[in-house]
């Protein structure tokens, strides 16, 4: 299989990237927010996994029947007799061959925050710089640069639990609300990994092959003119940035200043 995406239409180029692994040995996996990379030892470079919607990185015997989307197959010379492989239906994913900053990030990401999750975030530093950012709240969340790991979907959530309307502007938080908005983004966080994540169609799967179920406990995302659950008000979703962000219009009242 070829190496990665841009192999597909330059085969030799990404032969090339692909010859560049031979007898390389991985180290530790490492991640920050919805990056995954495997360092290779003693080389000062990485291979870059992004999973996209649909994508999986699989270990699997290897003579294991091949996946119907398999795109990249990396071989090991162990006594395992396992293999690597992503697998990606919808082709937004990918794997690439990058060079290391001294801080041990592959380059394309580095600048790319750290997520809420992350033992070494720093909320002082990330709440300081919240105010400083002329933008939106919502945004903010949305800012890999700011915070990572923050889809659409759970910053719908901590929103609504924060009762903060998507479009309130950042200067306007006071540090203790911006710490709590930070709890409430971990909080959900947590509680999606418990439930396996949000699956919306069968793409949306981890490595066994099982969907996540947290979908059936969000409170804001996808509940449009359903009762909120705090205070019974309809819920209401708006266009945002080829997006939707949903809200109640009664906990979540939209700053004065916006439209």
């Amino acid at each position: 299989c070829p190496f990665n995406r841009a192999a597909k239409s330059s085969p030799p180029a990404g032969w090339r990237r692909t010859a560049r692994l031979k007898g390389q040995r991985f180290e530790v996996a490492r991640r920050r927010g919805k990056y995954l990379w495997l360092p290779l030892a003693e080389t000062g470079t990485s291979v870059l996994g992004h999973l996209g919607m649909s994508g999986q990185l699989l270990v699997q015997p290897e003579d294991a029947p091949d996946e119907k989307h398999l795109r990249i197959r990396v071989r090991f010379d162990d006594a395992t007799g396992t293999e690597l492989r992503f697998v990606d239906q919808r082709t937004f994913g990918g794997l690439s061959l990058h060079e290391q900053t001294p801080d041990g990030l592959p380059d394309v990401i580095a600048h790319i925050a750290r997520d809420p999750l992350d033992p070494e975030f720093d909320d002082a530093a990330f709440q300081s710089a919240l105010r400083l950012r002329r933008t939106t709240v919502k945004r903010a969340l949305l800012d890999q640069s700011l915070i990572s790991g923050v889809g659409n979907i759970y910053a719908d959530e901590a929103l609504w639990r924060s009762k903060l309307h998507y479009d309130r502007p950042t200067a306007t938080l006071t540090r203790p609300r911006s710490a709590e908005l930070l709890g409430h983004v971990r909080d959900v966080m947590n509680a999606a990994l418990d439930a396996g994540g949000t699956s919306f169609d069968s793409l949306y799967v981890n490595v066994n092959g099982e969907s996540g179920y947290f979908d059936r406990s969000l409170d804001a995302y996808g509940r449009e003119d359903e009762p909120c659950r705090r205070c019974g008000t309809p819920m209401r979703r708006r266009a945002w940035m080829n997006r939707s962000s949903y809200f109640c219009p009664r906990c979540q009242r939209p700053p004065r200043t916006s439209a």
